[in-house]
């Protein structure tokens, strides 16, 4: 047996043994559009895992990880997308800060802040969207201004995702007073639980949130808490976001087989499968699936050499478009049941809030159209889009 089939064969069997007991109602639990679903326990459930060593599997051994292969740490997170295991409540701390402290912070910081998210001590959130600086990042506003050995903040942030639950927030504010466009930026680590942080709640067309409105008023961080050089943020951001486009992808495509497959049955149990139309849709949502998945393994080389390229924004914008049709598509399978919520006063079924929160799918994490513009510029070297 290969050391991978090793691997897989661990973490199956130990989510089969763990996924039991006091946990076994989180099976499913969580998700977008569902993160307020048993918060608290998945919070336990992930300490749980952190105990045995279960959590940041692909950090080097040296800054609490198990130091996994790619290939392993492929095999961990389609065993636990397959075991039905509930939705990770710190995947910005592991996936994204993480790695990014890894690659480019200081030893210090490393040491502050790595082992707290190893162990899901502290929850992370991300402070990049604004108002006006959603797709286009680099129009970001929020400033950051030295005041002795601190820097004091003053913005608004948009989109937060799970804000209110969490303990810090990484940012990205402009510190350079009259600079513009990527210029100026810095990527600071600001803690949430003071004086001067008020975060709001955006209620969803699921009509519930895990979006925040993030308002910094005079709020504090040390200057020690800059990733990178003061006027590199652009720099750390971006990379930030390349280990967003990571492994854990492949993990997501289990749970989007999981729907389709459900789909699939409920078209066969309703009869939609009957109308020819359908059924085609049906079929061509499969071969879209198997698209993505083949995309996601090119993408691995990239994930490899230290962070995805550019050519991941191939996989979000294939994943994103397919996902959202396939709420459209649940919609017309479910006939005018699907207009009908399951009870009152606003309750709805999986199919429903599939439908209505995959509608964001092309928007956060970038859009569609601003993916498209670092295709045709990064990967095809087209000429740059002509700016006002």
């Amino acid at each position: 047996m290969s050391s991978v089939e090793e691997f897989r064969t661990e973490i199956r069997d130990w989510l089969r043994t763990q996924l039991t007991g006091p946990f076994a109602d989180l099976r499913g639990r969580g998700g977008p559009g569902r993160e307020h679903e048993a918060f608290a326990e998945r919070l336990a459930w992930e300490r749980h895992m952190a105990a045995a060593g279960w959590t940041c599997v692909g950090w080097p051994k040296e800054h609490g990880g198990r130091g996994a292969s790619l290939e392993e740490q492929v095999a961990f997170h389609e065993e636990y997308a397959l075991a039905d295991g509930p939705a990770r409540v710190n995947h910005l701390g592991e996936q994204l800060l993480g790695p990014t402290l890894i690659a480019h912070g200081t030893p210090a910081q490393r040491e502050r802040f790595l082992p707290r998210i190893v162990a899901v001590d502290e929850l992370w959130c991300q402070g990049y969207s604004e108002p006006d600086a959603g797709s286009d990042l680099a129009n970001v506003r929020t400033r950051a201004e030295r005041d002795g050995d601190d820097w004091v903040v003053n913005g608004q942030k948009i989109w937060t995702s799970l804000a209110h639950e969490s303990d810090w927030c990484f940012v990205l504010a402009r510190t350079e007073p009259g600079s513009t466009r990527h210029r100026g930026l810095s990527y600071l680590l600001v803690p949430l639980d003071q004086p001067g942080v008020e975060i709001r709640p955006i209620t969803q067309l699921t009509g519930t949130h895990e979006f925040n409105e993030v308002f910094f008023t005079d709020a504090r961080t040390p200057l020690a808490h800059t990733v990178g050089a003061p006027g590199e943020g652009w720099r750390i951001a971006m990379a930030t976001l390349g280990f967003e486009r990571g492994v854990s992808t492949l993990g997501q495509q289990v749970g989007f087989r999981r729907e389709l497959e459900s789909l699939i049955e409920l078209a066969r149990t309703n009869g939609a499968a009957r109308d020819p139309l359908l059924r085609d849709r049906l079929a061509r949502a499969w071969t879209g699936l198997e698209t993505i998945r083949f995309n996601a393994l090119r993408m691995l080389d990239g994930v490899a050499a230290g962070a995805p390229g550019p050519e991941a924004s191939i996989g979000k914008i294939f994943w994103a478009t397919w996902h959202r049709e396939l709420g459209e598509l649940a919609m017309e399978v479910c006939g005018a049941d699907g207009m009908l919520t399951a009870g009152a006063p606003y309750e709805l079924d999986a199919w429903q809030r599939l439908y209505l929160f995959s509608r964001s799918d092309t928007l956060y994490a970038g859009s569609n159209e601003i993916q498209r513009n670092i295709i045709a510029e990064r990967v095809l070297g087209l000429p740059k889009e002509t700016r006002a």
